[in-house]
């Protein structure tokens, strides 16, 4: 009897999606793909996990929503929070409202991971300016040390781990941002969910970042950016929203950054990582998001993932 083959070297990260591939951007709204269908979806494309998406899109009680992953051969690897905890206390109660609403949910799916994303200084519907692009002093301190508290208190409560995604038009995007705030963070306390095509869009490496914060990378987001739509968006100030109309998160291989060696990198960490595919493409036609992600599933399998 022959031997099995030894495992991929990407065989440690765990591929999966998320509504946002399917143009899920908010809880309820016409322009979405409903709830069923993204998940009868998912699943024909090849993916045994997902993310909840943002909170009340999918089923919020707990036993109905096991029953529509479970019969779907689905599992949940995280739940997602906006913050904007550089706003300091003023915000907290609120903040941990909203937080302990969907990490109550993401423990009870079995899963371990909340994604964290910093607000946005620009409006998400009308693209408006509401805060200022570049944080105090005082902002970053409120914004470092928040986090810290935030991820004490999630895992002492939920017990899960919280992974802080920079995000384009938020104060966490640039290299420079991010570094900043991981040099500012307890390692012990703050991991990252680097998202490769946000990073790419505000101009980050990310291999480097795997090469130069690999203990710090505790999930990962795979998207890519089209450089020819990215040029012109960077040229004119385009914001985020109406850049991602505009279609610059384009599927995998068409796109930077490269992800065969991001892989690679990602693999090199000897860590499991959750590696969850997002393409924002709000909004788009129903019939867009499935043969995209059936062939993004079968690319990524071409990796060894």
């Amino acid at each position: 009897m022959s031997a099995s083959p030894p495992p991929s070297s990407t065989s440690r990260l765990r591929v999966g999606s998320a509504p946002d591939s399917w143009g899920v951007w908010f809880a309820d709204d016409p322009a979405q793909v409903p709830w069923r269908r993204f998940l009868d979806e998912v699943a024909d494309a090849g993916y045994a996990w997902i993310e909840l998406g943002p909170y009340g899109y999918l089923p919020t009680d707990p036993a109905r929503l096991r029953d529509e992953t479970e019969r779907r051969g689905l599992a949940v690897s995280a739940g997602t929070v906006f913050t904007a905890l550089h706003r300091g206390p003023a915000v907290w109660d609120a903040t941990w409202e909203h937080v302990g609403r969907v990490a109550e949910l993401t423990r009870a799916t079995g899963a371990r991971h909340l994604v964290v994303i910093p607000s946005f200084w620009r409006d998400d519907r009308t693209a408006e300016r509401i805060e200022d692009p570049e944080l105090t002093a005082d902002q970053w301190r409120e914004l470092t040390t928040g986090t810290e508290r935030l991820a004490r208190e999630v895992r002492e409560t939920y017990g899960l781990d919280i992974v802080v995604h920079p995000h384009a038009d938020t104060h966490l995007d640039t290299e420079a941002h991010v570094a900043r705030f991981l040099d500012a963070t307890d390692p012990a306390l703050v991991s990252l969910c680097l998202d490769t095509g946000h990073y790419a869009y505000c101009g980050g490496d990310s291999v480097e970042l795997i090469e130069t914060y690999g203990e710090r990378i505790g999930y990962l987001h795979l998207k890519q950016v089209d450089p020819e739509v990215l040029a012109d968006v960077v040229a004119k100030g385009t914001p985020f929203g109406p850049a991602v109309r505009q279609g610059v998160m384009c599927e995998p291989p068409r796109g930077v950054p490269a992800l065969e060696p991001v892989l690679a990198a990602a693999a090199k960490l000897d860590a499991e990582l959750f590696a969850i595919v997002e393409q924002d493409m709000y909004p788009c036609p129903p019939d867009r998001p499935l043969p995209i992600a059936r062939r993004t599933r079968a690319f990524l399998r071409g990796c060894g993932v």
